[in-house]
């Protein structure tokens, strides 16, 4: 019997309408609407720029702060130090590192489970560059309905300067963004003086200009984009929030039939509900959505709509709160303040609180009673065991000593383990502040003193008038 072969059948006329569409020039697709967020006021919008204050006045202000002769922070990644303040960490501390990132995490899952997406909101670096983005761009261009007058007209000398001068100071401040970036991982002095000078070296170069494009990029034309379809967190974000979660929310209840009316209207005389239709929730959100239909997963939890809807309250003489920050259960309930605090902190919450305060202060812990010296061991594998004049057996290692404060220290090496064991080389050796020395150390034992085989012992490096101790294992080779 032959084969059949299987195929898809597609109705003609399917076919037809599409090659119709496509020859009419009509695409398939709905053309992504340009957003054109309102400016808006209120006490969200105060803590929003506040936020956008403090992050960037962090980073950008960060690398330009001294620390005794140095960068107060700097992750140098060729010498392998990180310098934060008055700590030198090492590759070998890259215990903190995961501290820090298990901690993030869990304020993550603690933040959301508390208030949604605080983090979107309010301290996103998508978030904060789009809002100082969009601020150039309604100094430059005007507000709402003149940017969209501009972008609607036709090309003119007036319009080109406008968007050239735009676009200018975006450029300008992703660029500045980028260095300030590049500056964490080389002295930003010297990356200022190289590139005035045009001799920087090619990664940095790349990662100025990088790092920049993916801002003036991102913050200046994808915006929402990010937010909708590339971040993660927007699709994963269910699996987080419950209904007693504070969500920027729409009471329905109270702002249903919504519709038109004078300030003077009596609306339960015209049975009509607190909203009065008026859309400028829509125009003032940054992702374009309307937070009347519900929950949506494009919020980003900003409170926008909040602040402006309060403004129209305000000026009808209703009272605030028909957009608020409120969980699913206090709408549906009609819980008050209390209730609403008391269910939010629910035993979910309090868990994730207690371990994010226990990791915090086992990871600060750590780092006061940390101790300012590493030391790696090395066997000496081209000369393993050997027999030296005097009868003594030898083996030979090299150590890394790497100083992690910021004087010159003196460091005295020890070895003990088995009887005799004597370290036969220079027993004390100087580093220099915030750096690294391998030193070649030589243990011996009379010759005959161990049993043959692989003996445990330990290093001994501690300052030569201190306190600070550190102790390594290694082996003692004795061959047959």
């Amino acid at each position: 019997m032959q084969p059949v072969a299987i195929r898809k059948i597609i109705p003609i006329t399917a076919v037809q309408s599409a090659a119709a569409d496509a020859d009419e020039g009509q695409s398939l697709y709905e053309a992504q609407k340009k957003i054109y967020p309102r400016a808006v006021t209120g006490r969200f919008a105060r803590w929003r720029w506040g936020v956008v204050f403090l992050t960037q006045v962090l980073f950008y202000g960060l690398p330009w702060l001294e620390w005794g002769q140095r960068q107060a922070v700097l992750f140098d990644l060729g010498a392998r130090r990180f310098y934060i303040l008055g700590y030198v960490l090492y590759p070998q501390d890259f215990i903190y590192l995961t501290g820090l990132l298990v901690i993030s995490a869990l304020s993550l899952f603690l933040f959301t489970a508390v208030a949604g997406r605080l983090w979107c909101g309010f301290a996103c670096p998508q978030t904060v560059y789009t809002e100082m983005f969009l601020w150039i761009e309604r100094k430059v261009e005007g507000d709402r309905n003149t940017r969209m007058r501009l972008d609607g007209a036709p090309m003119t000398l007036e319009k080109l300067v406008k968007k050239w001068f735009k676009h200018t100071l975006w450029i300008g401040l992703a660029m500045w963004t980028g260095f300030t970036f590049v500056g964490y991982f080389t002295p930003i002095r010297e990356l200022g003086l190289e590139f005035l000078q045009t001799r920087m070296g090619s990664w940095e170069v790349f990662w100025v200009f990088f790092y920049g494009f993916a801002t003036y990029g991102n913050a200046g034309f994808m915006r929402e984009q990010v937010c909708k379809y590339m971040c993660p967190y927007a699709r994963f974000q269910s699996a987080m929030f419950d209904r007693d979660t504070l969500i920027v929310s729409y009471d329905a209840a109270r702002g249903e039939p919504r519709g038109s009316r004078s300030r003077k209207a009596d609306p339960v005389a015209l049975s009509l509900g607190s909203c009065i239709d008026c859309d400028l929730c829509v125009h003032v959100c940054p992702t374009g959505i309307d937070i009347r239909k519900g929950l949506q997963y494009e919020c980003i939890g900003c409170g926008g709509c909040a602040d402006v809807c309060d403004s129209v309250m305000d000026k009808m003489n209703y009272p605030r709160g028909l957009i608020r920050f409120t969980t699913q259960n206090a709408i549906a309930r009609n819980w008050n303040h209390p209730e609403i605090v008391r269910r939010v902190l629910r035993p979910r919450v309090l868990v994730y609180g207690a371990v994010l305060a226990a990791l915090c202060i086992g990871l600060l812990a750590s780092l006061v009673a940390r101790t300012p010296l590493k030391v790696d061991v090395v066997r000496d594998r081209a000369t393993l065991s050997r027999i030296v004049a005097g009868g003594k057996l030898e083996n030979v290692y090299r150590l890394q000593i790497m100083n992690a404060t910021e004087q010159p220290q003196q460091y005295r090496i020890s070895a003990d383990g088995l009887d005799g064991l004597a370290v036969a080389s220079e027993t004390e050796v100087a580093v220099g502040p915030a750096e690294s020395r391998w030193v070649a150390v030589r243990l011996q034992i009379p010759y005959g003193s161990a049993p043959s085989g692989s003996h445990p012992i330990h290093f001994g490096i501690g300052l030569a008038a201190g306190d600070v101790h550190v102790s390594e294992k290694s082996i003692f080779l004795v061959p047959r």
